[in-house]
């Protein structure tokens, strides 16, 4: 399965500061926890992909 296929699939994420400095990105769905721990600069560069992935998806389907 790649990231085009859909699914029927319910889940969490909650994103946040750990208290060792690091930004945490945690996401459950059922019984699976999946902890992320990213430091700022990594979580930064995520956040840039997120952003540039928001503008291709607006160009495909727009609002």
């Amino acid at each position: 399965m790649g990231i085009n296929d859909e699914r029927d699939l319910e889940a969490n994420m909650q994103i946040g500061p750990t208290e060792l400095g690091m930004v945490r990105l945690f996401i459950t769905s059922g019984t699976v926890e999946v902890p992320m721990d990213f430091d700022p600069e990594e979580a930064e560069e995520i956040a840039e992909e997120i952003r540039a992935a928001a503008a291709a998806a607006r160009a495909v389907k727009p609002r």
